[in-house]
């Protein structure tokens, strides 16, 4: 069973996670995209254009945008992860009032490249341990829940209407290296953790009415069990299957640590689903 002390802990390394990524954010940010004019994407790239437009600093703007997406959130995709998110928007915030910013390079191409990796690592790591960096992330789920599109088509969508606005009130060719950021960040979300709004965990486990129990108290979605047989030991086992949103992969992956760290798990991409499955996450 998940005792209380292993679940302050594995709080306590999301938290110092959440405080590193956003870190990073805010280094990719001031020393490489912000000096360039380059804009990054979701909520910080409108974030960058009202701070070019208006006083407040990007920094300001950012946390404020997130204010009510974080009500939207808490809402309709999950008390805990709203939480962690906005934790993570609230100290991109601080850092980006603390770290000075000051170009590296004069290359455009160089800060947009750098700063597209560096800005994606920070948020993908806080994504990979159960939080996100808030703004059209959270937008674009809610979205994605209402039409059940791929959550894809709509951070495109509104990526798109950021590099539109960048090339209208500053000029294209900031657009274009605007472009070139958002390709570079997917890319390494992509290598780091995985975009895809639905995924299906086949869970082969010795102690499966263990594994099912844990699971349901953590994770509120339907298994499927399947009886199995060790192709090697001739042991029996059960297959269980669950299909989960990219945003419950970290809950699931400490549930069969604290379990079952023998059980062997096999994710993979779901296309899409037929029939009966809980859209409120």
């Amino acid at each position: 069973m998940i005792t209380r002390h292993t679940t302050l802990m594995q709080e306590m390394q999301k938290i110092g996670v959440i405080i590193i990524g956003a870190l990073i954010v805010a280094v990719g940010l001031n020393l490489f995209l912000v000096p360039a004019n380059v804009f990054a994407s979701g909520a910080t790239g409108v974030a960058q254009i009202l701070s070019s437009l208006l006083p407040l600093s990007t920094g300001v703007w950012l946390f404020l945008l997130n204010i009510p997406i974080a009500v939207l959130g808490w809402i309709r995709v999950g008390k805990l992860f709203t939480f962690y998110s906005f934790l993570h928007v609230a100290l991109t915030t601080f850092f980006l009032e603390i770290v000075p910013v000051q170009a590296l390079s004069q290359d455009i191409l160089l800060n947009g490249v750098f700063g597209g990796v560096i800005t994606a690592v920070g948020a993908a790591i806080a994504l990979k341990w159960g939080a996100s960096a808030g703004g059209l992330d959270i937008v674009a789920l809610v979205l994605a829940q209402q039409s059940d599109r791929p959550v894809g088509t709509y951070f495109f969508l509104l990526n798109a209407l950021i590099v539109i606005a960048a090339g209208l009130l500053f000029d294209w060719e900031s657009a274009l290296y605007t472009l070139v950021t958002l390709y570079v960040g997917s890319r390494v979300i992509d290598a780091i953790h995985t975009r895809h709004v639905k995924l299906t965990a086949f869970i082969v486990t010795k102690k499966p009415d263990e594994v099912r129990e844990a699971i349901h108290k953590n994770i509120t979605r339907g298994i499927t069990r399947m009886p199995a047989r060790g192709g090697y030991d001739a042991a029996n086992k059960e297959v269980l299957m669950i299909v989960i949103t990219r945003y419950e992969l970290y809950a699931l992956e400490q549930v069969l640590k604290v379990v079952d760290d023998k059980a062997f798990t096999n994710i993979v991409n779901t296309a899409g689903i037929f029939g009966m499955f809980r859209r409120d996450k």
